[in-house]
């Protein structure tokens, strides 16, 4: 997922401070007006470290916008506490013996202005994803279905393509192969319906305000304070409400950690994300929680740059970053990453990809010297240009500036940060405008295909635009391939030539750290797809603790 996970990291100097001072409250619509968020039961105050960019599920890319989705909205299926997918607006599948049917049954369900939740708002939703002129980067993930790419890519009408409202409870999907994880694909973000009648009524402005779209999950979005605070309330209309405990959910826009970590120790929220310095001084306390993802930060060089477009040069670079101290900086749980595949993710052949692809880049600077000097020798060049580094504008900044001395020490290369907030980051990217991007990416399912794919030749999210046809050839290969065994070491082999060739670095697998009151139960965090679903969650004793 352009998942990547935008979340912030700062100073240790502030850490007394901060645990002795109470914040005054967050000017403009945030918490402070007076009244203390604990006096109030089933309400749960929480921080969002960036602004939503959007929440049109056809063309949203960013973890931000899909968290908020996945509590306001509802798919055929949603992965239940354990991660698994769950019936949800389905209430079953009948799959056919070759696993290329699937017919789904849909329960009385209603959308937020007590309109029935139909097949053909599915039928609708998906073929609009897939449709050329709303260049929906996610357009990909539905390529399992018949015709799906080839209407995406202007071959065939969205009438070809293998999703058809039978009735309005009956939606019949035909694939192109068997996909065994194609249940778990229907919770994410872009499986997600859309009322055709709302999504024409506003246009360009569908999704961009609490008016302008409508909701069929747990909850409603009822409050959008853009860069201050987004609120949901508890859906009257949903089909499992009598389930959904919490009436009222605020969150509020925070991207400096220590406002975050202020906000939560002086009782104004409930759960804050902690960066790397705030961390250590929280590390003891029973409120302290650690949380794996599936998340993986890499470097993306842009292959068009005449001295990025050498791979000697990509790999030295790669050979010139320790990790290690990286992840030292971060102090949040992260891994050092030697190769692109989260160890979170379980190959076809049911064994952990990690542990059976092993290491790629290791740091080594005499390695990383020699490579600079191979690559400047095959390009004709004498002279190391200065190269400008995209960055997050957010916490990720101090592992930026790592990379960057690392960079000067090791291979004398100067590079600029021009960090961004994740808009505009993500623009730019899309773009092609950068020479280097610090990015990251989480899994949308639990197989290597969720990464390996996006560097497919043409790929929306291969922003460096790099291009191998041995690479392209064993992806499309395993994309149907139904002898598990092979398909999982044609996999390793693809990924070992993304190592070989170096379109990116991988930096380190990233873990994430918060803050959390112990009266939040049953918050679920899922370290692939969706980031959290508040569906489950509760307050159990909330109004006595503030």
């Amino acid at each position: 997922m352009r998942r990547r996970r935008f979340f912030p990291l700062l100073a240790m100097v502030m850490t007394s401070a901060l645990l002795l001072t109470a914040c005054a409250g967050v000017t403009g619509g945030a918490v402070g007006t007076g009244e203390k968020a604990g006096d109030k039961k089933q309400v749960l105050d929480m921080t969002l470290t960036a602004e939503p960019p959007g929440l049109d599920s056809a063309v949203t890319t960013d973890v931000v916008s899909f968290d908020v989705l996945n509590n306001v909205m509802e798919g055929l299926y949603r992965l239940d506490k354990d991660n698994r997918p769950e019936p949800a607006i389905a209430a079953g599948v009948d799959i056919s013996e070759d696993k290329k049917t699937y017919t789904f049954r849909l329960r009385e369900a209603k959308w937020s202005d007590e309109e029935p939740v139909k097949a053909q708002d599915f039928e609708y939703a998906w073929k609009r994803a897939l449709n050329p002129k709303t260049k929906g980067e996610y357009a990909y993930i539905l390529y399992p279905i018949k015709n799906a790419e080839a209407y995406n890519t202007g071959q065939v009408s969205a009438d070809e393509v293998g999703i058809k409202a039978v009735d309005e409870q009956t939606l019949q999907v035909e694939l192109e192969y068997p996909v065994p994880y194609f249940l778990s694909l229907t919770t994410f973000a872009t499986y997600m319906p859309q009322r055709k009648d709302i999504v024409e009524k506003f246009g360009e402005k569908y999704g961009t305000e609490p008016d302008k779209m409508v909701y069929n999950g747990p909850f409603n979005l009822s409050e959008w304070q853009h860069e201050q605070k987004v609120q949901l309330q508890k859906s009257d209309t949903y089909w499992d409400r009598n389930t959904v405990r919490l009436e009222t959910v605020n969150q509020y826009i925070v991207k400096d950690t220590s406002t975050g970590v202020n906000l939560y120790t002086s009782n104004q929220t409930d759960l804050t994300f902690l960066d790397s310095e705030l961390s250590e001084a929280f590390k003891k306390s029973p409120e302290y929680l650690p949380v794996t993802t599936s998340t993986v930060q890499y470097l993306q060089f842009n292959t068009n740059n005449e001295f990025l477009s050498n791979a000697n040069i990509r790999k030295a670079i790669s050979y010139a970053i320790d990790r290690e101290a990286m992840v030292k900086i971060l102090k949040d749980g992260s891994q050092p990453a030697y190769g692109f595949v989260s160890p979170t993710i379980i190959n076809s052949n049911n064994k952990n990809f990690r542990k059976e692809s092993g290491d790629g880049h290791q740091f080594n600077p005499p390695e990383a010297k020699r490579l600079l000097k191979v690559g400047m020798e095959e390009l004709g060049i004498t002279e190391k240009p200065e190269l400008t580094m995209l960055i997050y504008d957010d916490n990720r900044k101090k592992a930026a500036e790592v990379m960057q001395e690392q960079l000067r020490t090791n291979l004398g290369l100067e590079v600029r940060l021009d960090p961004r907030p994740l808009k505009q980051k993500l623009d730019e990217e899309a773009k092609g405008n950068f020479e280097l991007t610090f990015a990251g990416w989480s899994a949308d399912y639990n197989d290597p295909m969720s990464y390996l794919d996006m560097f497919l030749t043409d790929g929306p999210f291969n922003r460096g635009k790099w291009s191998n046809k041995t690479y392209d050839q064993l992806i499309k290969k395993s994309t149907g391939n139904p002898d598990n065994e092979e398909r999982a070491k044609d996999l390793i082999q693809a990924e070992k030539i993304l190592s070989d060739h170096a379109p990116i670095a991988p930096l380190y697998f990233g873990g994430e750290v918060y803050l959390q009151k112990q009266y939040v139960k049953n918050l679920v965090r899922h370290p692939v797809g969706t980031g959290i679903s508040l569906k489950w969650a509760y307050m159990d004793g909330k109004e006595n603790k503030n």
